[in-house]
């Protein structure tokens, strides 16, 4: 391999390592955005055009989203203390200016000091994400609930197993 050649492929991989670390971050601000209670600033982590698709409830536009998320929230059970939520197993592959993230999410409430954590709600995601002016957004995004299912998703959740980017 030529000079050149590895210093190309090098950058390359630095770059698909740093949109890892950007996608990586997007998430993680999504999910701690999530405590706003009007939910309107979620709809800039979205490409203009998108498809979200929360336990069976679809969205393709920004008041939509805004909509369920606020659906969600007041279909929650009402709980004191401090919320956290956990993201793992991020799998994130990048190709130039798209990629697919999958991961799990799990809610945590600390009741009390004293108290050991309660988990409150657990799933899994799959998204596929664009750049856009420098930006990764997300293009689609599949939230499927193994546990802890909030109420306003009695009508469109159904058991969905783990499925492939590819015939997805």
């Amino acid at each position: 391999m030529s000079e050149t050649g590895t210093k190309g492929d090098l950058e390359a991989r630095l770059q698909a390592m740093e949109d890892r670390i950007a996608i990586e971050e997007l998430f993680l601000s999504y999910f701690g955005y999530g405590r706003v209670p009007t939910h309107g600033g979620l709809t800039a982590y979205f490409a203009d055009e998108f498809h979200l698709d929360i336990n069976g409830a679809v969205c393709t536009n920004r008041e939509q989203l805004a909509e369920l998320y606020k659906k969600v929230g007041a279909s929650k059970p009402r709980l004191t203390g401090l919320f956290h939520m956990q993201l793992t197993n991020f799998i994130i592959k990048v190709d130039g200016d798209t990629a697919t993230c999958q991961l799990l999410w799990t809610q945590q409430l600390n009741d009390t000091i004293k108290g050991p954590p309660r988990f409150i709600e657990q799933g899994r995601e799959y998204d596929w994400l664009v750049r856009i002016d420098g930006v990764w957004k997300i293009r689609k995004r599949v939230v499927i609930a193994d546990s802890g299912l909030p109420d306003c998703f009695d009508d469109t959740w159904t058991p969905r197993k783990d499925f492939s980017f590819e015939t997805a």
